[in-house]
């Protein structure tokens, strides 16, 4: 199989997804057996009434707290624990989700990011200035559960066992003001901190280089716990899972020159501090 495109799949319930109605007739079955009403689970896990309906009825996500929350309430013995990580997954885009299953059993990543800092390293807040400027416009529901997807993932930042991950970023990401000066600000930070961590190195790709292999666009290159070599594109959301040898080969090939052509760590991360001090 040399690629695959992400399609997206249709369900009932509203469209939401199939994994949070499971979760849901579960909690609901672990409730009647322990002889508790939605008021009374409500009551015991702090959460409104409606928020437990809603959970039940699979038309809202649970978040860790509830699951955690409900597992000593309930006595689920780690069922509903077990789940939690595909009721996360779920709130990602449609099109990203397989991808981010693979992501889950890698090894090491390495992604190129010309225009954007990197969703494993977005901060919050600009996280939802992303998610706020999407076209066409997103529920404040669905952009609140995408947030929360994403910043989920960063998991894999710290992850045991441990994932090697190399990022190289096009300076342009650095320099477009994304929201306000705080938010910016903040995030420049973000990316200085998130460098110090053992398994990380992030470089920047100057605008003034020329010509790179990255300038065909954004990519990313990951290895599983199987030692299964998996490459990955994305735009305008759309994706494509690439596993044919020879393609993610030529991926591996282009990443090394990227990184041999950016700046080094030491020097991107003057850059990146620079920047900050400019806003």
């Amino acid at each position: 199989m040399a690629a695959r495109q992400q399609k997206k799949p249709s369900n009932g319930n509203d469209d939401k997804p199939a994994i949070w109605a499971g979760y849901g007739k579960l909690v609901r079955l672990f409730r009647d057996k322990a002889g508790l009403t939605q008021q009374a689970l409500a009551e015991a896990v702090g959460y409104s009434y409606e928020q437990v309906a809603s959970i039940e009825q699979g038309r809202r996500p649970a978040k860790a707290a509830f699951t955690e929350a409900a597992e000593r309430v309930l006595g689920a013995g780690g069922v509903l624990a077990t789940l939690q990580d595909e009721v996360e997954r779920a709130k990602l885009p449609t099109f990203f989700q397989d991808f981010a299953l693979i992501e889950t059993e890698a090894v090491s990543r390495f992604s190129y990011d010309p225009l954007l800092v990197p969703g494993l390293l977005q901060t919050e807040a600009y996280a939802r200035e992303l998610f706020a400027g999407h076209c066409p416009q997103l529920s404040e529901e669905t952009a609140e559960q995408h947030v929360e997807a994403r910043l989920n993932r960063q998991k894999l930042l710290t992850r045991t066992p441990v994932v090697e991950l190399s990022f190289v970023i096009g300076e342009a990401a650095l320099r477009n003001p994304l929201g306000s000066v705080d938010v910016m600000r903040e995030q420049l930070r973000s990316l200085v901190r998130q460098g110090k961590l053992r398994n990380v190195e992030i470089q920047v790709m100057p605008t003034v280089r020329g010509f790179h292999p990255g300038l065909n666009g954004p990519m990313v290159v990951l290895e599983t716990l199987e030692h299964r070599q998996v490459g990955y594109i994305e735009s305008q959301e759309t994706s494509v899972v690439i596993t044919d040898p020879a393609r993610v080969s030529a991926f591996g090939l282009r990443y090394g020159k990227l990184r041999s052509q950016a700046l080094n760590v030491e020097e991107s991360a003057r850059l990146i501090e620079n920047a900050a001090g400019e806003l």
